[in-house]
């Protein structure tokens, strides 16, 4: 019975890969291989709750694929149960609202806006095109970060420039995440009677964050941009700023305006500010044992997440959900209570015992007896919702 589903998320650096059996239910293997580019790279198999890391000879994402085309040639059961590949990509611009079959012009279009996402769409035609060379004849799906966004209106998507940089080039705010805020939309619904036809706040919380308000099912306002820079303040992003900043670090430092975005993209967020880490674990514990910078870039990163909830909660009519997600949503307790104290004028307001013992891994209510919101935990599952839409295209 092929039913299993092999899902490739291609970053920069870095692959992550799934097996998933039984409508994506069943987890079969799952694996990531790091610091490509790099001597040391290395792919770890995770199967039947033991774990294998193999140094790779050649660093590449094609020697990454070749692995897993091994792998799988020793477990033929499972070879022989792939129905198809499912894809994460970054940035599908305009032209790409849902998943799709992957052709030769769905792989030109991903191309095509590498300009907005240079390091991860790149990377992610790498991954097609080796997995087309290793795995011929299997159908493979493109599923975008930014599809599930492309319900926004334009007064939300538009930057005010002037209109022809839009008509032109495109440039208008996209969104991210999008895989997992479609997936907590439907989850949400499953729990929470009726949420698919309310007003969702959604908290992306990772080394990536953002923001999304989700109306009737439909993605409102995100507050991502024409890249994921916009926004929250992030792990090693900045986030939003005044635009300004950019031309005095780089006179300041007399350096271009690519290093200066460099700064901003990769030196800045939790790691710019604590100048410890950008893990908020390390923080946290950093936090405890008295250091002021830890706290105070925890501090700043709720500050922001807050006002970008009530930012894009403009384009609700009601806020009858607040959902935790992402590694950082799903597992600080700390940032969840820091930043529904800023949102006490929304009276959104959580139950603190609950928050703090909240099991890791499940879904949970954390709202207070009195908050107008009623606040989620609720873990993502991105692999599960590109096997779906892999199954879906396939099946069609």
């Amino acid at each position: 019975m092929k039913d299993s589903i092999l899902v490739i998320n291609c970053g920069s650096s870095s692959l992550k890969f799934a097996i998933l059996a039984n409508a994506g239910q069943e987890t079969l293997v799952e694996g990531i291989a790091d610091r490509l580019g790099t001597d040391e790279s290395s792919i770890t198999f995770k199967f039947e709750g033991k774990k294998n890391e193999i140094q790779l000879d050649v660093g590449s994402h094609k020697n990454a694929v070749d692995q897993i085309k091994s792998w799988l040639n020793s477990h033929p059961t499972i070879e022989h149960s792939l129905a198809g590949i499912g894809h994460r990509v970054v940035h599908g611009g305009e032209t790409f609202s849902k998943s799709v079959l992957i052709n030769q012009d769905v792989v030109t279009g991903i191309k095509k806006y590498s300009q907005f996402a240079p390091l991860h769409n790149p990377a992610h035609v790498k991954g097609i095109e080796v997995a087309f060379e290793l795995f011929p004849g299997l159908p493979q799906v493109a599923v975008f970060d930014t599809a599930f966004h492309q319900t926004l209106a334009p007064e939300q998507y538009l930057y005010p420039i002037p209109m022809h940089f839009y008509r032109e080039h495109h440039f208008r705010k996209y969104g991210f995440h999008g895989t997992s805020y479609r997936y907590i939309s439907q989850r949400l619904a499953q729990i929470a009677n009726g949420s698919d036809q309310q007003g969702v706040l959604v908290a992306h919380l990772g080394n990536g964050a953002s923001t999304c308000a989700i109306n009737k099912g439909k993605s409102s306002d995100t507050s991502m941009g024409i890249t994921p820079l916009e926004g929250l303040m992030m792990g090693t992003r900045s986030g939003s700023l005044d635009p300004s900043l950019l031309s005095f670090i780089s006179q300041a430092e007399n350096i271009s305006f690519e290093s200066t975005l460099d700064i901003l993209n990769k030196q800045s967020g939790l790691l710019g500010v604590s100048e410890i880490s950008n893990d908020c674990r390390t923080l946290e514990e950093a936090m405890e044992s008295g250091d002021l910078r830890a706290k105070l870039a925890l501090d700043m990163f709720a500050a922001r997440t807050a006002k970008h909830l009530a930012s894009v909660a403009t384009t609700l009519e009601s806020i009858d959900h607040l959902v935790f997600t992402g590694g950082i949503g799903e597992n600080s307790s700390y940032l969840r209570q820091a930043i529904c104290n800023h949102l006490k004028a929304l009276n959104i307001r959580i139950d603190s015992d609950i928050n703090d013992n909240a099991p890791r891994g499940e879904t949970l209510n954390i709202s207070a007896k009195d908050s107008n919101t009623n606040v989620w935990v609720i873990p993502t599952n991105e692999e599960l919702m590109i096997a779906l839409d892999t199954i879906s295209l396939i099946q069609h």
